[in-house]
């Protein structure tokens, strides 16, 4: 995938409509950051860290936390909480042997070229250190992708290009760990439906636009309509309540 792109084009992070459309995010990652156990004094590098708040939580462990972020309004936001954050892609970090654990939610999935990412986080590490995330695994949001890509063909659109995620089987992810020379703990998938709190349109308006980019207005609002019209029999119940289809993968991990 050298010759791809690191992350999917057309996506675009604003910290204040994130926090009003998935502050569930964090709060469902509260979980995997209990994995993580984090300890006074430890070096603690948080990889997607997004607008901080997951990052918070942790530094209030006592451990020394660095948020790394591609998204610059993401940063500030994080910074704004007095945060040390800093914007840097993932799939070439500056760090050397450098953090007892890196932690990372709901953002790996987002990173194509998982091998270079994979290979970043191992360097990044200390001897012994591990690896504790969670992300988006294979079926994650699959009715959701499923109806954004046949509303696209109807108009004779290919989402193919413009697919933005990685989720891979805890196989395959396992074979990527294991080949940067992770030893690994526990790797498993587990689905999760997860109410949205503003709809499946403020969902598609955080986390869709890849499938979107560089349309006409008129023809992305058709999409959406289309793909709200063949998702609500499935995930919008009787009163009105969207569901997403999220299955996450969660591993802990050793260098």
């Amino acid at each position: 995938m050298t010759d791809a792109p690191h992350n999917a084009p057309g996506q675009h992070w604003d910290a204040a409509a994130y926090a009003h459309n998935a502050d569930f995010v964090a709060e469902l990652g509260n979980t995997v950051a209990r994995l993580l156990d984090p300890r006074p004094g430890e070096r603690i590098l948080d990889l997607g860290c997004g607008d901080g708040t997951l990052t918070e939580v942790l530094a209030k462990s006592g451990a020394t936390v660095v948020g790394v972020d591609a998204a610059i309004d993401m940063v500030e936001a994080a910074r704004a909480r007095g945060l040390d954050a800093r914007v840097q892609d993932a799939h070439n970090l500056p760090f050397e042997h450098e953090f007892d654990a890196v932690f990372s939610n709901a953002a790996l999935h987002w990173m194509l070229n998982h091998e270079a990412v994979v290979a970043s986080i191992h360097r990044s590490l200390k001897p012994g250190g591990r690896f504790v995330a969670e992300f988006g695994g294979h079926g994650n949001v699959a009715a959701i992708c499923t109806a954004m890509l046949a509303a696209l063909q109807a108009r004779g659109i290919s989402g193919k290009a413009r697919f933005p995620w990685f989720f891979p089987t805890s196989e395959e992810y396992r074979d990527c760990l294991e080949t940067a020379g992770f030893t690994i703990e526990t790797i498993e998938l587990i689905p999760r439906p997860t109410r949205l709190p503003t709809g499946m349109t403020g969902w598609l308006a955080t986390f869709a636009n890849p499938f979107l980019h560089g349309l006409d207005e008129e023809v992305r609002e058709a999409v959406l309509n289309d793909a709200l019209a063949l998702l609500a029999p499935s995930l919008c119940d009787s009163h009105g309540n969207w569901t997403a289809d999220y299955v996450r993968l969660r591993l802990k991990a050793h260098r």
